[in-house]
């Protein structure tokens, strides 16, 4: 049987602690502050991030670096037969094209997989990825099983400020600043490769109930799947855990008797949403892992 090695990247919300239990390798994602480069969970803690995100310390997002990524793939493959890479959403990053890019000079022994994921529902693919590596199962078998099933997760994220969309360019100020004027907190969805605006509510409360409705909606239509039988229920967050762990007691009332994973979201999202978002994702279990 194979050996196969899983690599991801921090916007898992995987940490390096966590990383060594799973068996999995993680690459932290590098962010520019002023002049220095950082690395998420080396070097910069969430702690740290959000510190400097509030004292409008300029910081912007980076790819892996490309000697890191095949330092990364040498290393490994020195051990193991094969590699599956689980890189952040195409859509939001180019570090997936980037790693496609390279694998072509690893003559199939390194398949990055574009399934379209990010933060709770990127490590799900992780997990998933090392549980068909356990069936005995190849790099490639593996890469196509999770692109298969690539668009068969929801997240449902609700913006606390408006503020870091505007500074990102996300949003034009003069609907920041309506936004603002009306305290609206817009809840925006990644379904895919896009992260698009999904209603406005006018208090933290209307936004939780729009997320958990959505949710069960889709587990109705989108996935046919009313009761949730063979669906994932994540959650994140930004910054602020007491009211994410108060949500996540409201989520587990929604959806009751389900084990709901809570991770802080990626640092590279929220260096986009800022602090005080909340989240909840759903994705449908892998038919290969249910028996």
């Amino acid at each position: 049987m194979s050996r196969i090695a899983v690599v991801s990247d921090s916007n898992s919300g995987i940490t390096q602690t966590q990383a060594k239990e799973l068996g999995v390798t993680i690459l932290p994602m590098p962010f520019m502050v002023g002049e220095k480069t950082l690395y998420e969970d080396i070097d910069l803690t969430q702690q740290e991030f959000y510190e400097m995100l509030t004292q409008n310390t300029d910081i912007s997002t980076s790819m892996p670096l490309i000697g890191n990524v095949t330092d990364t793939w040498d290393e490994l493959l020195k051990e193991y037969d094969g590699i599956v890479h689980i890189p952040m959403s195409s859509g939001l990053s180019g570090s997936c094209e980037t790693a496609m890019m390279l694998a072509q000079d690893y003559d199939g022994r390194v398949q990055v997989v574009n399934n379209q994921r990010i933060s709770v529902t990127q490590r799900e693919s992780v997990l998933d990825a090392v549980a068909l590596a356990a069936q005995g199962r190849s790099a490639a078998e593996i890469k196509e099983i999770l692109e298969r099933d690539k668009f068969e997760s929801s997240i449902y994220i609700m913006v606390d400020t408006l503020y870091y969309l505007k500074k990102g360019g996300r949003i034009t100020p003069a609907a920041a600043a309506l936004g603002t004027l009306l305290k609206l907190k817009p809840v925006l969805q990644i379904q895919g490769e896009k992260l698009d605006a999904f209603a406005k509510a006018r208090t933290v409360k209307q936004a939780k109930n729009i997320m958990i409705e959505a949710v069960k909606n889709d587990f109705v239509n989108r996935f046919h799947d009313p009761d949730g039988e063979h669906m994932h229920v994540a959650m994140a967050y930004t910054h602020d855990l007491e009211a994410a762990e108060e949500f996540k007691r409201e989520v587990e009332a929604a959806f009751p008797g389900r084990d709901i994973h809570m991770d802080p979201l990626s640092l590279s999202i929220s260096c986009h949403i800022g602090p005080g978002a909340l989240a909840v994702t759903c994705s449908r279990k892998l038919p290969e892992l249910e028996a």
